[in-house]
């Protein structure tokens, strides 16, 4: 090689993108997951909690108009949900829960 070449060389050297660890990629993406996955869980536990806090305090209120109203609109309503869900899914509309959250579709695509 001449003396431009070597110097074109280096120059080019200089430009290349750094070498790239899968090992070391594939575990930052696992830690990434891992904190996203506890941060979902820990969201879902609060807001069950609370969920559930208030139902056990309006329970009392809404038991009688449920024990009054499931033997007539129990079949009907069961029904109505199944026809509603297939209707959903039919379509493709989103249904929360069912699909990716929002902080996941980066690496969907």
């Amino acid at each position: 090689m001449t003396e431009a070449d070597d110097r074109l060389a280096a120059l080019f050297a200089a430009d290349l993108p750094p070498a790239r660890d899968a090992q070391f990629s594939t575990e930052v993406l696992a830690a990434v997951a891992r904190r996203r996955l506890r941060h979902d869980l820990l969201a879902l536990a609060g807001v069950s909690f609370v969920a559930a806090s208030v139902l056990a305090m309006v329970w009392p209120i809404l038991w009688p108009a449920v024990s009054a109203s499931a033997a007539p609109l129990g079949p009907s309503a069961l029904v109505v949900v199944g026809v509603l869900a297939m209707a959903f899914l039919a379509a493709g509309l989103p249904v929360p829960g069912l699909g990716p959250a929002e902080h996941d579709k980066e690496f969907i695509a």
